[in-house]
């Protein structure tokens, strides 16, 4: 079976595999105090073009979205995020685990707008009875989104402009980050994240390595006693240098961005193989996940040899399924996928 149902079925990039190994048997101080995560960290500022910027190393997603969430809301707020939005729908009730609704505005192609930001927020507090409400707190996003489509730089920079005037942190989800900063309509740099989002973070799980994420907090006041809720919150990884020889070995000389480019262009060969057999696609994504409807015949079929994933029903016959490619991705097994495409 070969599997394109999402980008974390394998291990991790080799070179970080070489650097784990070579390091193994070093002993450094613990819990990310050691110069793996001080060198990691300085190529994630120089990248961001951000020398002030603090920036932290945890695990996984759900473990970082939540740690971030809970450490800038109070208690009576919450998270402005799209109905689509991983933190609403693919993270078991995390957020509200943590004393934090998730409230959700309505998206199509998995973004949300900066008006909506506004109208949500003039919502609440133009209502006579809000102190009885949840008050938005924060704004989420993710880039890509669950649905593989992008911000473009304006559409950042509208959503931080509305975020910025009303007082609601912007923090971007980036768990999948690579993969929308090579696609080829991008128009954003990881400097221009840093710039207009208050928070976000680089994804590693998702992009090459074992694990990891690399949370970048820009605004200074959300900075005080970050370390604390990552403890808290069993995120404060003892040895934490496997977390930083990682992002170093990823960050370094651009192998983060080398990687996600391979997953990127896997997934455009995938997609036109599909486009020049006549088929649609639920989202018009350009990024490493591909969302083509397909009647359940060819499901069928093509399920006697690939692994995917099945994403929503749309109508009796047709199903959206997600095809997702990685920085692992064989060229030979997407050649042989698209003649596959080609027989049905």
């Amino acid at each position: 079976m070969i599997r394109f149902e999402n980008d974390y079925a394998e291990g991790a990039h080799e070179r970080i595999l070489k650097r784990l190994l070579e390091t193994n048997e070093e002993q450094t101080p613990g819990y990310g105090m050691d110069k793996y995560c001080e060198n990691a960290k300085a190529y994630i500022r120089k990248a961001c073009d951000m020398e002030n910027a603090d920036v932290h190393l945890l695990v996984g997603g759900t473990q970082t979205n939540t740690t971030v969430i809970a450490s800038i809301l109070r208690p009576h707020q919450g998270a402005v995020a799209a109905s689509t939005g991983h933190i609403a729908v693919h993270e078991t009730g995390a957020i509200e685990a943590t004393g934090h609704k998730v409230l959700t505005l309505p998206s199509d192609d998995g973004k949300i707008r900066a008006e909506q930001v506004k109208e949500v927020y003039d919502a609440h507090w133009n209502d006579v009875t809000h102190e009885h409400m949840v008050q938005p707190g924060l704004v989420y996003i993710s880039h890509p989104t669950e649905n593989g489509t992008t911000y473009s730089r304006a559409e950042l920079e509208a959503l931080s402009k509305v975020c910025r005037e009303h007082g609601l942190p912007l923090f971007l989800d980036g768990a999948r980050l690579g993969y929308g900063l090579v696609s080829k309509d991008s128009d954003l740099s990881l400097a221009d994240i840093a710039r207009l989002c208050d928070v976000f973070y680089i994804g590693g799980t998702k992009v090459g390595a074992l694990c990891g994420e690399a949370v970048v907090i820009t605004n200074d006041a959300l900075k005080k006693d970050f370390r604390y809720f990552i403890k808290q919150r069993g995120g404060l990884l003892a040895k934490g240098r496997l977390l930083g020889i990682q992002f170093e070995a990823l960050f370094e000389d651009g192998l983060y961005y080398e990687i996600a480019s391979h997953a990127v262009e896997m997934a455009m060969m995938i997609r036109e193989a599909f486009i020049e057999k006549g088929y649609s696609f639920r989202y018009d994504s350009v990024t490493n996940q591909q969302f083509p409807i397909l009647h359940h015949d060819v499901l069928s079929e093509l399920g006697k040899k690939y692994s995917f994933s099945l994403w929503e029903k749309f109508d009796d016959n047709h199903s959206v399924v997600r095809f997702c490619t990685s920085w692992a991705t064989k060229k030979e097994n997407v050649e042989m996928l698209i003649e596959d495409i080609k027989a049905l």
